[in-house]
């Protein structure tokens, strides 16, 4: 029987040291926090997703969220389109940054992207997902892999049809998050759709969804005999979680890291925000990371109501540095 923790191969040239993935998370996932959660275990991180109409007009704010952080010897760059042309125009843009694995995001239910026809508007259009993958499948080596929904909603459960025609189209992988897009995050994934989109298709099957604990994550692995996880909101203040989960799944148990180290942490990927984006945005985008790196901690509310208020490095270190010496 195959381990729960082994490496992951893409394709010929492309295989990771490990199964355990950082979900691309629009707002959450740049270099810096991928950087860090690579540091605590992650053997892949995804971008956010990237405009492929934004990268065809060349757009340098776009392209720098594409930015590869130092200690990642692999990464995912996921994008999301509506046109086969646009994918095309702009993979230059993409290959530009030498990512491990591009993934074609067609699951999103933020309407905003499903108004141009792409996250879960394009999953629900299997022929069209079909000529996206072949597309890029024609004209890059890189291994093309796409990210799905279950369906539309309940009435519209398509996830067959819809990894079936990537898989044609020359997809190396495919990763289900098993919630229609009228769930958007409510609700319970149905991991039993995972067990049946492994046992329906050949290539490897990436699991999503609800994965908030390292137990979350050798369950999902057990019962549906997935290759690999793909942790989203699991991870956020908790990037410890890889760590955890790796130990796990090779000697059967964990420990658990002090309280005190959670502040460390929190404060080393501040640090980190501040030396890829600048302090101004760091102090901005960091709000929400760190309001989850207290969550739990005594006296975390009164920490989270001080950090919203925030507006620079100093502000938000003496905060975290006050409370880490009460741990």
């Amino acid at each position: 029987m195959k381990a729960l923790y082994h490496p992951f191969t893409f394709s010929e040239k492309i295989t990771v040291p490990g199964n355990l993935f950082l979900a691309p998370m629009a707002g959450y996932t740049d270099a810096a926090w991928r950087g860090f959660a690579t540091k605590w275990g992650a053997d892949l991180c995804y971008t956010e997703m990237v405009s492929c109409e934004a990268l065809s007009r060349d757009s340098s704010k776009t392209m720098d969220m594409m930015r590869k952080a130092e200690e990642e010897q692999f990464f995912a760059i996921q994008i999301f389109t509506s046109s086969p042309e646009t994918a095309v125009k702009a993979l230059p843009y993409v290959l530009s940054q030498k990512p491990s694995v591009i993934d074609i995001n067609c699951g999103c239910p933020v309407p905003k992207v499903l108004k141009g026809g792409c996250g879960a508007a394009l999953g629900r259009n299997p022929e069209l997902m079909h000529k996206i993958v072949k597309a890029l499948t024609d004209n890059t080596d890189v291994p093309i892999t796409v990210k799905i929904r279950s369906g539309w909603d309940k009435n519209s459960i398509n996830f067959l049809e819809a990894t079936d025609a990537a898989q044609d189209a020359g997809a190396a992988a495919v990763t289900l998050h098993p919630r229609t897009r009228s769930q958007d995050y409510a609700g319970k994934a149905d991991w039993s759709l995972i067990k049946k989109l492994k046992e329906s298709i050949s290539i490897p099957v990436i699991a999503s969804g609800d994965l908030f604990s390292p137990e979350a994550v050798r369950d999902v692995l057990e019962t549906t005999g997935c290759d690999g996880v793909m942790v989203a909101r699991g991870a956020v203040g908790c990037p410890e979680i890889f760590r955890y989960a790796k130990e796990l799944l090779t000697t059967g148990s964990y420990t658990k890291i002090p309280q005190r180290q959670k502040l460390e942490n929190a404060m080393e990927h501040f640090a980190r925000s501040v030396e890829y984006i600048g302090e101004d945005r760091a102090c901005k985008e960091m709000k929400k990371h760190l309001c989850c790196y207290t969550k739990g901690l005594p006296g975390s509310a009164e920490i989270r109501n001080r950090i919203v208020f925030c507006t620079s490095a100093d502000e938000y270190l003496g905060i975290l540095k006050e409370f880490m010496s009460e741990c």
